[in-house]
């Protein structure tokens, strides 16, 4: 199976970071980045792997995180566009660590 992302988005940090741990320890995903808006309120968080692993682990998220996510989805073999997109996001992210 090719490359997929998941997304999920959801309010606040701690719950995005229990989201993130859910995800990781259903299936083997990678995490790629997070996104905060709203001063941290509204937090996405962005995993990679296979469709199959990427969207247990986003279900499972879904069901089980520590508050009901605003928005969640799966995207199966990414256009180029989307992968670009993700990328950029990634790379702020890890300038902040550098």
């Amino acid at each position: 199976m090719g490359k997929s992302y998941g997304f999920i988005e959801i309010s606040g940090v701690t719950a995005a970071v229990d989201a993130l741990d859910i995800m990781c320890k259903t299936a083997d995903v990678e995490f790629v980045a997070w996104e905060r808006k709203l001063g941290g309120r509204l937090v996405t968080i962005i995993v990679q792997g296979d469709v199959s692993g990427v969207t247990q682990a986003v279900e499972t998220a879904a069901a089980n995180a520590i508050k009901t996510p605003v928005a969640y989805t799966v995207i199966a073999n990414p256009h180029e566009e989307t992968v670009k997109m993700v990328e950029l996001c990634a790379s702020r992210l890890k300038k902040q660590e550098g």
